[in-house]
């Protein structure tokens, strides 16, 4: 049985998870991926302004902030596969 998936505005701060899919334009899919965010790659929440918005994510030792609206449409999955 799969797990449901799980999109990058639900990590915690200190949970990370393997990058997945995006469901974004291609255009910034795209951008994200130059950035580091590719498919396969561990991502980490680290941060988060303290009215919530935005939250940073760090891939390959560099920090990323994304609005959760962006972060909803990325889907991770689980470390363990």
């Amino acid at each position: 049985m799969s797990l449901p998936a799980k999109t990058l505005s639900q990590l915690k701060i200190g949970e990370s998870a393997v990058l997945d899919d995006f469901e974004l334009p291609e255009e910034m899919s795209l951008r994200l991926m130059q950035m580091g965010m590719i498919p396969g790659a561990l991502v980490e929440a680290a941060h988060i302004a303290p009215a919530g918005d935005p939250a940073v994510y760090r891939v390959d030792g560099t920090e990323i902030a994304l609005r959760r609206e962006t972060a909803l449409h990325i889907r991770v999955r689980s470390e363990q596969g």
